[in-house]
């Protein structure tokens, strides 16, 4: 179902004007756009970033990490979901590998940034992306599982994308999050990443089940890497001169040997275990009903 923005008449998603006000989403280079105004640029992000993303991505150990966590995640606690929704899809790898993965679902990756979602549409045969604010998701219980990942520390309002998601999860939908954890473990690197906050576990808690979700699962990842990352950050911290791609441009052998430890890592995840500690932080939780 969609939400009119304007008069906040429910009606299908099949529709493409309201059926009360006959108002339609705007379209921007093909996409449907529910947030126009922020569509070409806004706070919370760099639209130029995506270019340096989409090369870097395929090949980074802490993005394929991610990804198979992710992956992990909705086949464990989601399996039979039919709908699938992504928050911030950026130049959709997350997304693709969901397709992959998935074959047949319905998928929508959505954007703030139309810069993001010209290089996703490439990625993502078969799947529809649409420009939209977290904070003004237009759905309302349209979808089994919505993901966002690495998104929710970009957003100054974070309870109302969290308010928003939920209103668009079905009765019984999940949510899969994952954001950067500890403040102590802010850099230059955040700031160059237009980050609001990193988060403290319960904080985030409290905060995901005050919107009426109830948490499945929580663990931090990039755990055993955790001494290595904070080496980095306090080097990025001591006067030594910033440069955002060094932590991307790795070199192969260092690269493979970082993606078999979080591979560790996630093993042990499976197998029960959940870290107090670690670089980023996973939550899976279900709406009532």
């Amino acid at each position: 179902m969609i939400r009119c923005p304007e008069c906040q008449q429910v009606y299908l998603s099949s529709e493409y004007a309201c059926t009360n006000c006959k108002i339609r989403p705007a379209i921007i280079d093909g996409f449907i756009a529910w947030a126009p105004e922020l569509a070409n640029g806004g706070s919370g992000f760099k639209a130029e970033y995506f270019e340096n993303l989409v090369k870097m991505e395929s090949d980074n150990f802490w993005f394929r990490a991610r990804n198979a966590i992710i992956l992990w995640a909705i086949k464990k606690y989601f399996p039979h979901f039919e709908s699938l929704l992504e928050i911030g899809c950026g130049t959709g790898f997350v997304l693709s590998g969901i397709a992959s993965s998935f074959p047949g679902r319905r998928l929508v990756g959505s954007e703030l940034f139309v810069n993001g979602l010209n290089f996703a549409q490439k990625r993502l045969a078969g799947v529809d992306c649409v420009q939209l604010d977290a904070c003004r998701i237009p759905y309302e219980k349209e979808f089994d599982v919505v993901g966002a990942f690495d998104v929710l520390e970009h957003i100054e309002d974070d309870g109302n994308a969290l308010s928003n998601i939920f209103r668009a999860l079905k009765p019984g939908g999940g949510v899969i999050i994952s954001v950067p954890q500890h403040e102590w473990l802010w850099s230059a690197l955040d700031d160059y990443s237009c980050h609001v906050r990193r988060y403290g576990a319960s904080g985030l808690h409290a905060r995901v089940r005050s919107i009426g979700f109830n948490i499945l699962r929580s663990t931090s990842f990039v755990s055993l890497l955790l001494p290595a990352m904070l080496i980095s950050r306090r080097w990025s911290q001591s006067g030594a001169q910033f440069d955002p791609h060094d932590e991307f441009h790795i070199p192969l052998l260092v690269n493979n040997v970082l993606e078999s430890v979080l591979a560790i890592e996630r093993a042990l995840i499976r197998m029960g275990l959940s870290f107090p500690l670690g670089g980023s932080r996973l939550i899976v939780a279900r709406k009532a009903g």
